[in-house]
């Protein structure tokens, strides 16, 4: 047996072309079988697959859930080095010192030193981190940098 040999089984008969949009005679006049107004009537429309005619989305509906990296995030509350200026020469300065200058409002996930200004003091400064040019100006004034270990996250 051959493939060239073989009969499609099931209706053979082409259909008829229809020409749309020419009377009301044809069946497929006036509108084109698009219907009266609206979105779909129109010329280039084309939806969404979740489209439901203007009503909510079931995909929008439906709460959200899944992975969201946002409780991993670590809160660093940022300070610069001219803030500080406001301690006492040769003083040590960690987050709680600072806390109770005014120099940060809370000690979150941890401290970071960023190096804007000028210092003009010797001092120890305690901080969970240092930016490269906050460490140089602290130790340029004869002053030391400690870093405190990151506290342990429960969240």
């Amino acid at each position: 047996m051959e493939l060239s040999v073989i009969k499609r089984k099931g209706n053979t008969r082409k259909r008829p072309m229809v020409r749309k949009g020419r009377g009301p005679g044809t069946g497929k006049g006036k509108t084109a079988g698009r219907g009266g107004k609206g979105a779909s009537a129109r010329t280039g429309f084309s939806h969404k697959f979740y489209f439901e005619g203007g009503q909510m989305p079931l995909v929008r509906r439906l709460p959200k859930v899944g992975f969201n990296n946002h409780r991993f995030t670590k809160d660093i509350v940022v300070f610069n080095v001219r803030d500080l200026n406001e301690f006492d020469d040769g003083a040590t300065v960690g987050p709680d010192e600072l806390v109770k200058q005014g120099v940060i409002n809370k000690v979150s996930d941890g401290v970071k030193v960023l190096g804007d200004g000028d210092l003009e003091k010797k001092l120890t400064v305690r901080a969970h981190r240092f930016s490269k040019s906050a460490r140089e100006k602290i130790e340029a004034k004869g002053g030391k940098c400690e870093v405190i270990e990151m506290p342990k996250q429960d969240k």
